[in-house]
């Protein structure tokens, strides 16, 4: 496991990825809203769908969160500057702190609510999502001229082995792959992928390979509920392939990870286009 990133704010992520927020608020904007007690309630594609914080049982707080969120794509705004505009409100609204919480079940527990490090985690993994959903919509635009995608790691010593190992990796924009690895695959991933022309891929020497044959799933345990012992279960996709030395190593996606996000934001965004052309012709 990768060392958490000391700060990830959204002027770092545009270096990164390249990409103007008007995408990745499209993202957040377009999601509901879903109650959910446990992160693992709720994973991989339905994040598409909605807009979830573990244990803030109330839309309006979802809503507030959210908003912040948008606010600090819109504005360029820092961890800190997120923090500092959220923190009273929560505190307001009385969401801060351990506090016992009671689930929909009626039982009671005393759990972890706001703090500065689950807004860290808030602030990190939604910018993050937000940011490649919109870079993948804006990449399926372009597959004519740029049918190849490549995945790119941050080459430092805070990245995970195998992200390390896919990076350079390249398959074509319609490979399976992309339906479940396209970043981020973890917490703190900050791993990305850019298209590239076919010219791009000769003059750079590239092989484009192919996931058939090389991908699996498997269920692994993520966790158990404290109230029930439940133990709970998430599904995750795996990659065996060679590395850019010629090493096999094995790729898989952190537990609710296993999705591309904004999985349908492109085709949201084209209809939002024919429908603009419709309006002005």
């Amino acid at each position: 496991m990768a060392t958490p990133a000391k700060r990830l704010n959204p002027a770092d992520l545009k270096a990164i990825f390249g990409l103007e927020p008007t995408n990745a608020i499209a993202y957040l904007k377009q999601k509901g809203y879903a109650i959910t007690w446990h992160w693992q309630d709720m994973l991989d594609q339905a994040h598409d769908q909605a807009f979830t914080v573990a244990k803030a049982m109330r839309l309006d707080l979802l809503s507030d969160i959210r908003a912040a969120l948008e606010t600090a794509l819109q504005q360029g705004q820092t961890l800190k500057q997120f923090t500092a505009n959220l923190q009273p409100v929560l505190q307001a609204q009385g969401w801060w702190g351990k506090q016992v919480i009671v689930d929909s079940q009626g039982t009671g527990e005393l759990v972890q609510l706001g703090s500065p490090r689950r807004l860290k985690t808030i602030y990190q993994t939604n910018l993050q999502s937000a940011y490649m959903a919109g870079r993948k919509a804006s990449m399926e635009q372009t597959t004519e001229t740029h049918p190849y995608w490549m995945y790119i790691a941050i080459l430092d010593g805070k990245t995970r082995s195998s992200h390390r190992a896919m990076h350079g990796q390249v398959f074509r924009h319609d490979d399976a792959i992309w339906s479940t690895i396209f970043p981020p695959n973890g917490f703190n991933c900050r791993c990305r992928v850019i298209a590239l022309s076919e010219a791009a891929v000769k003059r750079r020497g590239l092989t484009v390979v192919s996931s058939q044959g090389k991908t699996f799933t498997e269920t692994v345990e993520t966790g158990t509920d404290k109230r029930t012992g439940e133990i709970k279960t998430a599904t995750i996709t795996g990659l065996r392939t060679i590395d850019a030395q010629g090493r096999t190593f094995t790729f898989r996606t952190a537990p609710g990870f296993n999705h591309a996000p904004g999985t349908s934001l492109a085709q949201a965004l084209k209809h939002k286009e024919v429908a603009a052309q419709r309006h002005t012709g």
